[in-house]
């Protein structure tokens, strides 16, 4: 029998610091992440996931290569993206990429389809920004006509137009499962709905409860549609370490160096250890501390949300390659057992009371009825 939940592991191959103190080079930590997820298979992880950035900070460019590397070494895990910037890449070959990835994986490739939270793939690429909106709506309507796998008739206004066309190599065993990440966008959550398509919310600040109401939009919105119910899945930041001190000390100098970098391109302020302690504490959306903690934490967020999968993007900066094998550790062989057992516990809950109303509410019908017949 399935798992309801799922758990997962992201990254976005951070370039990680070595031993001495020195940035690695991107190639090797293009091949830690390999061995990352080669542990996280082993551990019996449910998903990895790559993201796609073409800047001096991240190493990985191409996760469908990278993703074909590790299918090569693992055997369960499913391996996707974190996401694809569709809006700068074509939805004919991100479907031909992902669908040669399921091949090689036997039927393990996802691919989470987003706009990113960067915009250096749109000058490298030839794409123009103030057409951010229009790329990836255009972009996102092709790549769904794709995945019936049928001959495409499609026009856009951004692309050249498709005629009966088919697309190989075919996924070989049903559709490519295809998830659309968004940052809080209530347009975005919509779209996804409108397209049928399961929703990975990036919760990567503030309190993950108040994404609720645009989880209940998103399922609103699949009623409303004609659509079948779909998964939500959360992605958020995180470290794990054996006690909080250790957790909270390691990540944060690695922490507010990736922050204060993008902050001074977005015109944020230095961020402080006070506010990285906020978002570490039980309202915030980092979720880094000891085992049990963050498993509460997890277990909570998930509720809140109705989230059926989490997935902790464990890198963080230059955090050390060697600290994040530890905290996949943790995160497999601890965290998820205990947010399981959490959420166990709070479904039987659920279903207790759910019983006890239902019981309410026949008691009542029964008492109506009862009543009728007196009068008669």
């Amino acid at each position: 029998m399935a798992e309801r939940y799922e758990f997962g592991l992201d990254t976005f191959g951070d370039v990680t610091i070595g031993p001495d103190g020195s940035p690695l080079s991107h190639a090797q930590v293009l091949r830690n992440v390999v061995e990352e997820a080669v542990l996280a298979d082993r551990l019996g992880i449910d998903f990895f996931g790559i993201g796609e950035h073409h800047r001096e900070d991240f190493a990985v460019s191409a996760p469908e290569v990278v993703l074909g590397a590790i299918a090569g070494r693992t055997e369960r895990i499913h391996l996707g993206s974190a996401v694809t910037v569709l809006s700068s890449d074509d939805p004919v070959r991100v479907f031909q990429r992902f669908a040669t990835l399921d091949a090689l994986s036997n039927g393990r490739a996802e691919v989470i389809l987003g706009r990113g939270s960067f915009i250096e793939s749109f000058p490298l690429f030839g794409f123009e920004l103030n057409q951010y909106q229009e790329l990836f709506e255009e972009k996102l309507g092709l790549f769904s006509a794709l995945l019936p796998q049928e001959p495409v008739t499609w026009t856009g206004a951004l692309r050249a137009p498709l005629t009966d066309q088919l697309v190989f190599p075919p996924v070989e065993h049903g559709r490519l499962k295809t998830w659309v990440g968004v940052g809080g966008s209530p347009e975005s959550v919509v779209r996804a709905a409108r397209h049928g398509l399961p929703l990975v919310l990036a919760i990567i600040g503030g309190s993950p409860a108040r994404f609720a109401p645009l989880a209940d939009l998103y399922r609103r919105a699949l009623e409303q549609f004609g659509n079948p119910v779909q998964p939500i899945a959360i992605h958020s930041p995180g470290f794990i370490a054996d006690d909080d001190a250790e957790a909270l000390d390691t990540l944060w100098p690695h922490y507010k160096i990736i922050i204060d970098r993008i902050g001074r391109e977005r015109g944020w302020g230095p961020v402080s250890r006070e506010h990285f302690e906020d978002e570490a504490g039980p309202n915030g959306a980092l979720y880094a501390g000891s085992p049990d903690k963050v498993a509460v934490k997890i277990a909570a967020a998930m509720r809140s949300i109705g989230a059926s999968r989490f997935d902790l993007k464990y890198s963080n900066g230059g955090l050390p390659h060697e600290a994040m094998m530890r905290s996949i550790e943790l995160y497999a062989t601890e965290v998820v057992p205990r947010v399981r057992e959490l959420l166990a516990e709070a479904d039987a809950a659920d279903a207790e009371l759910g019983a006890v109303a239902d019981l309410g509410a026949a008691d009542r019908a029964d008492a109506a009825a009862s009543a009728d017949r007196s009068l008669d």
